[in-house]
């Protein structure tokens, strides 16, 4: 079973990152604690979409209810991050804690979640939850999602960038880099829907100079682009020296 608690005991003592697709990621603590971010785990975009430009090109792999996490966070209501037919499965343990946007609050209450494990955030907002330090910081998605957060993680004394989906803005860096030199940054390369495309990415790159790079927000549709290959060259030449690291999903690494 992925992400059985028998795999989180057998991982213990290592700081952990697994791909779960499109901007989806799990991180696990050295103590087994867990923090899920846009996990996508359905086929909701196609139904809300209708149409094939939004048809699921990736794999499932684990089913909502499987994953018992410590901490789940919605950088935005698009479904792709917000999954309205996983959400309720993954909030139905009682033990979980979802930290997510306002634009999320309506998805929210048509779910009937547990409001008491719910904080709706903005940049700026920091909550520390277990083994995790959480910031929240600015993301620029356009009209289509003005509250859309970035996340900042601490965890094992490792610091975790995820951008959200963003278009460039090296004037960011200082908030970037608040809690320090990052360990990994993660961003998109599709150029869609005002997101960073493949160059974008390795500008970016450039600026906060990670231990690691992981480009994400490819593969799952049609309609959002993403060339992993050629931003791999783009890296290679512009920044042989960085380290980067392109996902299969469901994998994971030690960090």
């Amino acid at each position: 079973m992925f992400f059985s608690e028998t795999l989180i005991t057998a991982l213990l003592g290592v700081t952990h990152l697994f791909s779960m697709g499109q901007a989806g990621f799990i991180i696990k603590s050295q103590k087994g604690e867990t923090l899920g971010i846009d996990l996508y785990l359905s086929d909701c975009v196609e139904t809300v979409e209708g149409h094939d430009g939004y048809h699921r090109l990736l794999p499932h792999i684990v089913d909502a209810e499987v994953l018992c996490l410590d901490v789940v966070i919605a950088t935005h209501f698009h479904r792709d991050h917000f999954d309205i037919d996983a959400m309720k499965n993954l909030m139905g343990n009682g033990k979980t804690r979802l930290f997510c946007a306002y634009d999320c609050v309506e998805d929210v209450k048509r779910l009937g979640i547990d409001e008491n494990r719910v904080t709706y955030v903005k940049p700026g907002d920091h909550h520390k939850v277990g083994d995790f330090d959480i910031r929240f910081i600015h993301s620029d998605h356009g009209t289509g999602a003005p509250q859309e957060v970035g996340v900042l993680i601490t965890v094992d004394g490792k610091n975790i960038l995820e951008v959200g989906d963003t278009s460039l803005h090296l004037d960011w860096k200082d908030e970037y880099l608040s809690s320090g030199p990052l360990d990994v940054l993660i961003a998109p390369i599709n150029g869609a829907y005002g997101n960073l495309n493949e160059q974008e990415n390795v500008t970016l790159t450039k600026a906060l100079r990670p231990l690691l790079t992981v480009p994400c927000h490819f593969g799952m549709f049609a309609s959002h682009g993403g060339n992993p290959g050629l931003w791999r060259e783009l890296i290679i030449k512009q920044l042989p020296e960085q380290k980067y690291k392109i996902f299969t999903m469901g994998e994971g690494i030690r960090l």
